[in-house]
This record gives structure tokens, sequence and C-alpha cells, in this order.
């Protein structure tokens, strides 16, 4: 193995509400020579995903923080360069959550094989990557079932999306809300929701009271705030609800107060349950086997927004909290 120089993003200071470029640094590192049961991987595609912003944060959460002048690490997928392990050889696809860089060395364990077979590769980290696989558990989870009236908010993103598809596929009623008409237009004509709005429009409440006037059984939450206070007035007698992220609130110098109708998880006697994906991790193979079949099908539309070269990846996590991907945002590394 030759000198191998990599450049990878580095968190530089803690953001203060939404982050901006000066929150990041781009460096330049020298990888050391491969050692035996060690494989050298350049990244082809890195994901930038909400949740992130949470660990850019000096408190601990369900993760550690990232750390100050060390690199931001995430899911990305890449080919095999070098290998001194039995288990990979040079051209494999492989998974890891060694992002935010272009090459690295890892042992085996830290890598997921994955098959050239489905293209482009970076639907590894879309619909059969870790936000397919949380959309999938988080319906698995509310026990989604045919003839349930389910609603989905931030559903245009890329956990959304596929969770408006696969509740779809389960024979469900789907409702979504979006940030734009243009993104309304997509969960409708392409993602085949039954109906979508506009949250910027008028009131959450007062147009999924519209969409579904008989109630929704199932919410599954990417947003927090406004979109939860609604779906909770909305919610049937035994409904259910998947708290997956919380995107409204992720850049709240304080938290936001819960909300004002929390009684109702009483008086209608609701289920809500977190989702962590990483904690499904071993159900990886069952997930691709079912949504692989969808997407080979042509039953699921992996939708992405891509943005060229790892100096332009702080820029396209921040889009994400300006609303500027449509499906999943990924990091083509040039």
């Amino acid at each position: 193995m030759t000198n191998v120089t990599s450049r990878e993003v580095r968190l530089a200071s803690r953001p203060d509400g939404i982050p901006t470029e000066a929150n990041f640094t781009l460096a330049r590192t020298e990888l050391p020579a491969l050692r035996d049961q060690e494989v050298l991987v350049r990244n082809l595609f890195m994901s930038v995903d909400p949740y992130m912003r949470g660990r850019m944060n000096d408190r601990k959460s369900y993760v550690a923080p990232f750390e100050l002048g060390k690199v931001i690490d995430g899911n990305a997928v890449g080919e095999v360069v070098e290998s001194r392990a039995g288990e990979f050889k040079p051209g494999d696809a492989v998974t890891s959550f060694f992002g935010w860089r272009e090459y690295f060395v890892a042992s085996p364990a830290d890598l997921y094989p994955v098959s050239r077979e489905n293209q482009p590769l970076s639907v590894y980290l879309g619909a059969l990557g870790m936000t397919g696989l949380t959309a999938w558990v988080g319906l698995n989870l509310a026990e989604v079932k045919a003839g349930d009236v389910v609603f989905v908010s931030g559903a245009a993103g890329a956990v959304g999306s596929v969770a408006g598809q696969l509740a779809k596929l389960r024979g469900c009623r789907v409702i979504g809300s979006a940030g734009s008409v243009e993104k309304v237009k997509f969960l409708r004509e392409k993602c085949g929701f039954d109906l979508a709005f506009n949250y910027k429009g008028a009131p959450i409440l007062e147009q999924l009271n519209r969409a579904a006037p008989d109630g929704i059984d199932v919410y599954f939450d990417n947003v927090g705030g406004e979109a939860l206070e609604a779906a909770l007035s909305a919610m049937r007698d035994h409904g259910r609800i998947v708290a997956c992220g919380a995107i409204s609130g992720y850049n709240d110098e304080k938290p936001q107060p819960g909300p004002s109708n929390f009684f109702n998880m009483i008086v209608r006697r609701l289920t809500m349950k977190g989702l962590i994906v990483r904690d499904w991790l071993d159900h990886r193979a069952a997930f691709a086997a079912e949504v692989g079949g969808y997407i080979r099908a042509g039953k699921l539309k992996n939708q992405e927004t891509v943005v060229e070269g790892i100096e332009h990846a702080a820029g396209a996590f921040i889009g994400l909290f300006r609303g500027e991907n449509l499906g999943k945002m990924v990091v083509k590394l040039t």
C-alpha cells in the first residue's frame, strides 16, 4: 500500500442554532499502512442526516457528541481498494459509519457488504440504507395494517417518503405534510400518497382535519412541535405514534415545551414508541429482502438530492434545515 492522503470534514466549533459553514473545516490526513485484518476503503457516497445536529452539541444523547477538531462520522457507501483481510477483496462494495471522509482504514467487523446489483450505490444510504430501515422499523413498531389511516410529517424527506410508500404497499390510506408545493406534488404523483398538504399554507390541524375528517390511526413523526400537537388532536382511540424525529426543534437553543394537548394520550388510550435505528441493525437482512424486492419491481421510489464533492458536505448538511432536499440528501465524493 502506498501512502494515501484523504480529505475529511471536522467539527471546528459547536453551532448556536442553525449550523453555518464556519462550524466545519476541511482537512487532509495521511492514512497509516495496512496491517493484517485491515481494509482500505474509498467512499463513493456519504450521508448527511438531521440527527447529526444533536451530536454537535456538547451534551450526551443516545450516542456520544462529536468531538471538536475531530472528523465527523456518518453513514457511507464505498468500495474496497486494498484488503489484508480474507472477508473482503478489492472492488467489493461496503457500507460503514465512516462518512465525512474520502478514504479510511477499518477492520472487517466495521464493514457491511452490499451488492452492486442495486444501482446507484447511494441507494444503500436511502431506501435500502439506514433511512429506509428506519421507515420500515417504524411501521413495524406501530403495527401498521391494511385499512389504517397513516399521517407522515416531513413526508418528502428521506425517511418520510419511504415510510409513506411502504404504508401504501401495506394497504393504508396515507397523508403527508411537506414544506412546498413541489414537495406536495412529489408525494402525490411520485410516491402515491392519497393526500398531501403544505404545512406552511395553513395551520396543520386545520389541513389534517380536512384530509382525515374521521381521524388517523397512525402518526409517523419526523417533525415534532406543531405537527405532533395536531396529530394528537386527530388521533382515533387506540391510535399509535412512532416518535422518529423532531427536526422542528433540533436547532432550538432551549427545548420546546411539550404539546398542550398531551392529555389526549390518556383520553384516547394512545401508544407512542420512540425509535433509534441502531437498535435494529440485526434486522437488516429481512428489511433488505422486502424493500429491495419493492425497488427492483419498481414499486418503491428512491428519491435523492445529490451534492457533489466533499468540500460541499457542510453546505449539504445545512441545507437539510432549509428544506433543500427532496428525498435523501447524499454527497457524491469525486
